[in-house]
């Protein structure tokens, strides 16, 4: 996910939840948006991370832990996460496993509880 309004969606439309080591926020994506096909993961990295350095590696150790897992999610979806401090120096087995764990939480949720995905605004329903 690349703009704002993406992020806003996804923070309205849910609630926080928590894992050891970040907590996030998803979505389900109605079928009348025209959005890409295939789930879309978003990632935070605040000035409470650490100096650009800091975040940057941060960002880039949990892009290739998502990518490593992607498979994980429903097709339709949008992720939020937002990795605490000790992303940094956790050892990469142990995030690509967390990232596994929270994206199983997430697709067992949506096929759980059935959330039904919230139409775009502006659209009559």
């Amino acid at each position: 996910m690349r703009k704002h309004a993406d992020y806003q969606r996804v923070y309205k439309a849910s609630r926080k939840h928590f894992s050891q080591s970040m907590s996030y926020f998803f979505r389900l994506r109605a079928e009348e948006e025209l959005l890409p096909e295939g789930p879309r993961v978003g990632l935070t990295a605040g000035r409470v991370l650490g100096k650009a350095v800091e975040r940057n590696r941060i960002k880039r150790r949990l892009r290739e832990a998502v990518r490593a897992n992607l498979d994980r999610l429903p097709v339709s979806i949008d992720v939020v996460l937002h990795p605490r401090k000790s992303v940094a120096e956790m050892e990469y087995a142990k995030l690509t496993s967390e990232i596994g764990v929270i994206f199983s939480k997430i697709q067992s949720q949506a096929e759980k509880s059935r959330i039904a995905p919230q139409p775009p605004k502006g659209t009559a329903q």
